[in-house]
């Protein structure tokens, strides 16, 4: 029997799959744990509590291949004390530790070019090219960029609060909605949440943005589509990589796009250009780490 396991690790959610002889078994959510400088064991205790949830699931104490695709595993610093804290756990003989970005490719392509828009807690693009090179633009995080993403659509939102407050700006149903969602009885005691804030919190109101778009509020609906020309751009800045031959698919994955309007207008920006196309479906990053367990199981027994 062999086992194999697949975890996407974001800054709002990890996902571990347990796969048994090619059949899912397994399928956990446990909060975030992405990558972050002096934290990394944290992260590892997060990931480790999720991978034993599913090893329990399939009955079996250790997998043979797992890999892991975190958010903040592009520093090989980060990534390395994961990897080297998981495979203390002996959770299986084999530990893969890459970055959400790659399994997400994987999961989105394989090994074949394309481009990949991925817009959680944080945002950045990625692109396979024609030669297998991967390249990215964005992905500065929080202080720096992370356009389009949660973050910045739960930033959008509590300006449009302080504006309409001040009368600088129309009223929106947001106002109501942040307050209550922070638990905030007016907009002195908002401010104090928003300044004890992690990203992670003011990225737990983009929910908010998206479902007062959907309902017809204008204030909510301009912050959807600056997020979709956002993420938008991040496609376009990563479109010079490739020929001007024929259009390059492009791939969406992330929180921001599991409900609400922000995928649709995202996709309808990318079909009305000739040298890009959208796919259809939203990506699952885990099937990519899968992907790659399978391969590096297959390679080890060979």
């Amino acid at each position: 029997m062999r086992v194999v396991i697949g975890a996407d690790v974001g800054g709002s959610k990890t996902v571990v799959v347990a796969e048994v002889d090619g059949e899912v078994r397994a399928r956990i959510q446990a909060p975030g744990a992405a990558l972050r400088p002096d934290l990394v064991l944290r992260s590892a205790t997060t990931i480790a509590d999720a991978i034993r949830r599913s090893l329990a699931e399939v009955g079996r104490p250790s997998a043979d291949v797992i890999v892991v695709g975190a958010a903040g595993a592009g520093r090989q610093q980060e990534a390395k004390e994961l990897a080297r804290a998981l495979r203390a756990e002996e959770l299986a003989e084999t530990v893969r530790v890459t970055t959400d970005g790659e399994i997400a490719l994987v999961a989105a392509f394989g090994q074949s070019p394309g481009i990949l828009i991925l817009a959680g807690t944080g945002s950045v693009g990625l692109a396979r090219d024609p030669q297998g090179t991967i390249h990215r633009a964005g992905g500065y995080g929080w202080q720096m960029g992370d356009e389009g993403s949660g973050y910045a659509l739960g930033r959008a939102a509590l300006g449009a609060v302080g504006r309409a407050v001040d009368g600088r700006a129309e009223a929106t149903v947001l106002s109501q909605r942040v307050l209550t969602a922070t638990r905030s009885s007016d907009i002195s005691r908002l401010v104090r949440w928003a300044a004890a804030a992690g990203p992670g919190e003011i990225a737990g109101l983009a929910p908010l943005v998206l479902e007062a778009a959907e309902s017809g509020d204008r204030a909510a609906g301009e912050m959807v589509t600056r997020a979709a020309e956002d993420l938008l751009a991040l496609a376009v800045s990563l479109r010079g990589l490739f020929s001007e031959e024929k259009a390059v698919p492009v791939a969406i994955t992330g929180g921001v796009f599991e409900s609400g309007p922000l995928a649709g207008a995202l996709r309808a920006m990318l079909a009305a250009r000739s040298d890009v196309m959208p796919v259809d479906d939203i990506v699952d990053p885990v099937a990519g780490a899968l992907s790659l367990a399978r391969d590096i199981a297959e390679t080890v027994s060979e």
